[in-house]
């Protein structure tokens, strides 16, 4: 069986040097907010070329973070994609703000910035694109959406690590570049994870200290803040995986083009590749077709996992009827058509082939 996603494969050659590290680490004594978690911070700050970093419990924090930082007014509005996965909007609505949803494009599935403009209003005070599945969204004509309109931009990448726009990496556009390290991302830890990536030294100091219940100095509280901090074990993990970043994508963009070459079957549609503008690096890889259901079952019986990402988009989600309202049929087409093929660090080209002969092979 050809999986999804192979975890222990990706991983397999850092764990001896993990393990003889976190041995070292343990010795220590010092568990929260300690050296691993500085180097990581310096060490993704530096990656990315800007000057600060804030480690954090996991992607849905760096958004909240990110969000609550600017302290908006109770109800204002942050544009959103309407197919992103949940994670998105839940932040906007934690932190009592409202979500404004915009149509993917149906070519690349990326918000669709024609649209962006005719959905702000005298509230609007952000915009939240959302780089899917490893490609980043148009970030020159969002920059200049929000500096006419003077709104934030807070970048979900957690699916886009060391994609870039125009040479300029996912996460350094915007006022917040927020980052989920959740063990399937293209740099996975072993658990959750998060980042914050900020430009603004004030903004620095006050994610700081809202990540750590909003406390500067130790019991003494400035802000209404969370606990939501970066542990040593991930960040030990994430500074061994960092330097293989490079190699992991360049892998999957292999495999991406694997797929490009090798699909023929005309009942489907295969998304784009990167070009001289956008480098996609492939967190996932979704196909498109009018026959998502039967062409999943006829991969499993051959011996090939797929997923679904995602079956239900957000404004159809039960938790959510009374917040997200109105008519979104490009993402309903899309969370009904895409099904995403095997493109993991762990996979084979011989591998990829063979999916590529068995979905040539179907036929309704």
């Amino acid at each position: 069986m050809i999986q999804y996603e192979d975890l222990k494969k990706v991983n397999q050659t850092l764990i001896p040097e993990y393990i003889s590290l976190l041995s070292e680490e343990l010795q220590k004594g010092w568990y929260i907010l300690g050296s691993q978690v500085k180097a990581f911070e310096t060490n993704y700050a530096n990656y990315h070329h800007v000057p600060f970093c804030v480690g954090v419990a996991n992607g849905l924090d760096a958004l909240i973070l990110g969000l609550k930082v600017f302290d908006f007014p109770e109800g204002s509005e942050v544009v959103v994609p309407s197919n992103t996965y949940i994670a998105t909007i839940l932040s906007i609505v934690q932190c009592g703000l409202t979500p404004v949803l915009v149509e993917p494009s149906i070519k690349d599935y990326l918000i669709d910035v024609t649209q962006i403009e005719s959905k702000i209003t005298p509230t609007t005070v952000a915009i939240m694109p959302v780089h899917l599945y490893g490609k980043v969204c148009d970030m020159t004509s969002i920059l200049e959406l929000a500096k006419k309109y003077n709104l934030k931009i807070i970048e979900d990448c957690a699916q886009a690590h060391g994609a870039t726009h125009k040479g300029q990496l996912a996460g350094t556009f915007g006022d917040i570049g927020a980052f989920s390290f959740y063990p399937t991302k293209n740099l996975g830890a072993l658990g959750d994870a998060g980042a914050i990536l900020v430009n603004d030294h004030a903004l620095f100091d006050k994610i700081k200290a809202l990540r750590n219940y909003g406390s500067e100095k130790k019991y003494y509280n400035k802000y209404v803040g969370l606990n939501s901090r970066l542990d040593e074990i991930q960040a030990l993990f994430l500074n061994l995986k960092l330097p293989k970043l490079k190699e992991i994508n360049a892998h999957k963009i292999r495999l991406s083009k694997i797929y490009e070459e090798n699909i023929t079957n005309p009942l489907l549609i295969k998304p784009l590749l990167g070009d001289d503008i956008n480098t996609n690096v492939f967190h996932i890889y979704p196909i498109q077709t009018e026959h998502r259901d039967a062409l999943k079952k006829f991969l499993f019986e051959n011996n090939i996992q797929t997923e679904i990402h995602y079956p239900v988009a957000p404004h159809n989600q039960e938790g959510y009827q009374k917040m997200l309202f109105g008519s979104y049929p490009i993402s309903e087409y899309l969370h009904a058509h895409l099904l995403s093929l095997p493109i993991s660090f762990a996979h084979s080209e011989e591998e990829i082939l063979f999916v590529c002969d068995v979905i040539n092979r179907f036929k309704p």
